[in-house]
């Protein structure tokens, strides 16, 4: 029996993400890829009765797949968490943590690529014609997870050889929570690097660096300081500069000025989901966590609990991860015919969720998107 070229791990998490996953398997079987699908478990079900969102199961299945193609899942705030969690397992120190960002770590998939392109037709779009395209660094930063509450007395005394922890000494421990901003070099390197061969490869005029170096002054100025030395290296690329609170208001205000952006984690966080507002909102909006080796691809969007099983949400950003990872394995027809495909339902708007003032369901779309293929 002929082995399939690929092995494709399926994640589809909970709610709309198991909606969405079927959907987009609709179009992948239309598109015909020679793939192996291997379905895996992850989400707050896992949570709730195992006190793990991400299993090691699913980790070793991964380890086994080429890519992975990812739904969507829930996530609550600590002590929400470990009030869902089974009783048998409270007491246990177990703590929640995002799947999806241990995922990024555990396979360091340090770049979250971000495009955002408003496709003609659709009655979402801020304006037509923009297109950008976000590096998000994926792995460190505000996210890196290093987080204390209370603060430990041993914590609190190394940072007193900050002088502007001074101001907290006095602070009863109890009342102090802190959350650590930690960036390298080698982090901050390689996700300017990769921004800036992207714009190489595919024509594009600027690399912009959102940071704050004004304020965060030594990890925002680690960050900038590795762009502008990266930017010396590819003279054809206009290099700019912007504070994110300032790039939040130009995006708005001139979209069409910017090209390639790349940021910190919770900087490219925050700019992402702005742009994906500027093109349609988060059923448009489509991620690639991608690192050397292995990558994880989904659509934006939570998990939206009360939608779930009514296949009512927008399946579009799900077929555009579809899009990403077919580029990433080096499908690039396949993927070219499947924007395609896409953009045509769009611009023809004769089949529309309801957040595109319709009535069809993600299944209608996916259908349609197929018959277009």
């Amino acid at each position: 029996m002929k082995m399939a070229k690929f092995k494709i791990a399926v994640l589809p998490g909970d709610g709309v993400g198991k909606d969405v996953m079927d959907a987009a398997m609709i179009v992948l079987e239309k598109l015909a890829v020679d793939a192996e699908y291997v379905y895996g478990e992850i989400g707050w079900e896992f949570w709730c009765k195992e006190g793990n969102a991400l299993p090691d199961r699913t980790i070793k299945l991964l380890k086994e797949t080429d890519a992975c193609l990812f739904g969507a899942i829930t996530s609550k705030p600590k002590e929400e968490a470990a009030a869902e969690l089974d009783p048998a397992l409270r007491g246990r120190g177990l703590s929640y943590f995002s799947p999806i960002v241990r995922l990024r770590q555990e396979f360091d998939l340090y770049t979250n690529l971000r495009p955002c392109k408003a496709y003609p037709g659709n009655p979402l779009n801020y304006r037509d014609n923009i297109d950008l395209v976000i590096f998000r660094e994926n792995t460190e930063g505000m996210y890196a997870g290093v987080e204390f509450f209370p603060l430990p007395q041993s914590v609190r005394e190394a940072l007193l050889v900050h002088p502007k922890m001074k101001a907290f000494k006095d602070t009863p421990l109890e009342e102090i929570a802190l959350s650590t901003r930690i960036m390298t070099k080698k982090g901050c390197s390689r996700i300017v690097r990769a921004a800036f061969e992207y714009a190489r490869k595919h024509g594009r005029r600027s690399v912009t660096i959102v940071e704050k170096p004004n304020v965060l002054r030594e990890t925002g100025g680690l960050m900038l300081g590795v762009a502008r030395e990266i930017a010396r290296e590819y003279p054809e690329i206009a290099f700019k500069e912007a504070n994110v609170d300032a790039m939040c208001m130009w995006l708005v205000k001139n979209p069409h000025d910017y090209d390639v952006l790349v940021a910190e984690n919770l900087f490219g966080d925050i700019i992402s989901d702005l742009g994906a507002q500027l093109v349609g909102g988060l059923g448009f909006a489509s991620a690639g966590n991608i690192g050397d080796s292995y990558a994880v691809f989904e659509p934006t969007h939570g998990s939206a609990p009360k939608y779930a099983g009514q296949y009512k949400v927008n399946p579009i950003a799900t077929f555009l991860a579809v899009k990403l990872m077919l580029d990433w394995l080096g499908e690039a027809e396949r993927a070219r015919c499947l924007e395609t495909a896409i953009a045509g339902v769009i611009e023809r708007g004769k089949v529309r969720t309801y957040d595109m003032g319709g009535t069809s369901s993600s299944l209608d779309v996916a259908r349609a998107v197929a018959e277009r293929l």
